[in-house]
């Protein structure tokens, strides 16, 4: 009786310090990459998980330093601590070491490293949930845990490798595919996220993160998050376009329009201000045309059009603003 006492005695207090050992911590279990492009220089993570809102948890970083993916039973003091290590100059191996040294649930953590120089480290927790894993090299690591099988890993490598000549962004929504593609997560879909740093920080650091995109509860996040990034690009000719404006350079402004709208033919906002920079330019029977089309689709347009002369972004005659209402 004795032995059977002790025996549950060790049993219990073995599964109290189980207990105590094993984190807290949000259960992002999921799959990310984080990556340079060794041509510009910039940074990035990815992520896709069936958990809200992933984008808050998983991915950090910050340029002219590095990227951080902190996932499994996620320890988000990793993010901000890892990043401040690596700005004191420690290497990603070292920051690892250090942010592990006294972390009592190492072993259920996945974390990625990144720096500015393309290092990368990578830690895969013991016991993380199968199928879990990791891949990296020179400027990239690919991690998941929790997958539906062990190929989720080799095709985001994979991926990575094949995509060479993509831009960082797009490239990264290629991995997120092709890990979805092999089985992804076992429990399904629901969030992802998409952040892209400068090189090196500036002396405008709102301007320094240059892609930041989350989708934090959806069907199907990937897509969702691939269709946002072709958004995203469509209004960067947008404002290149009205940086050319700025400098009276039409040609140039309406190259860029006709870019986005090319790109989002049904967008009636880029359509509207297509018109304006038209009718700005003097080129008002094309632009009144447009504006008609945009107006019977949407009568608040014509309301618009009403007010921008009073602000200076519509610099037309009377009767040339009547031609334009009407």
């Amino acid at each position: 009786m004795k032995t059977i006492l002790s025996l549950l005695a060790i049993a219990t207090i073995f599964q109290m310090n189980s207990q105590t050992l094993k984190p807290n911590d949000p259960l992002a279990h999921t799959f990310s990459i984080v990556a340079r492009d060794a041509k510009t220089g910039e940074m990035a993570v990815a992520v896709q998980s069936h958990w809200f809102s992933v984008g808050t948890a998983v991915s950090w970083g910050e340029a002219g330093v590095g990227v951080v993916a902190t996932q499994s039973f996620t320890n988000k003091s990793f993010g901000i601590r890892g990043l401040d290590l690596l700005k004191q100059g420690k290497s990603p191996q070292e920051t690892m070491d250090i942010l592990l040294s006294d972390d009592e649930g190492r072993d259920f953590r996945q974390v990625a490293i990144l720096d500015k120089q393309g290092r990368v480290a990578t830690h895969t927790g013991k016991s993380c949930i199968d199928y879990a894993g990791h891949a990296n090299g020179e400027n990239f690591s690919v991690q998941a845990n929790m997958m539906l099988n062990n190929k989720v890993v080799p095709a985001m490598e994979k991926a990575w490798k094949e995509h060479g000549e993509m831009p960082l962004a797009e490239k990264m929504v290629a991995v997120l595919q092709a890990a979805q593609q092999a089985g992804g997560d076992i429990r399904g879909k629901q969030s992802a996220a998409l952040l892209v740093f400068a090189a090196e920080a500036s002396k405008e650091p709102w301007n320094d993160k240059l892609i930041d995109l989350r989708v934090d509860d959806a069907e199907n996040p990937i897509p969702e998050i691939d269709r946002l990034l072709k958004v995203f690009r469509a209004y960067e000719h947008m404002n290149q376009g009205d940086l050319y404006v700025e400098k009276n350079e039409m040609k140039s402004a309406m190259d860029e329009y006709n870019a986005a709208m090319k790109m989002f033919p049904e967008n009636l906002e880029m359509q509207y201000w297509t018109a304006i920079t038209l009718a700005n330019d003097k080129q008002i029977e094309r632009a009144a045309e447009m504006l008609q089309n945009i107006y019977k689709k949407d009568s608040n347009w014509r309301e618009l059009t009403k007010r921008l002369p009073k602000v200076g972004l519509l610099n037309v005659s009377e009767v040339d603003l009547k031609e334009l209402l009407k």
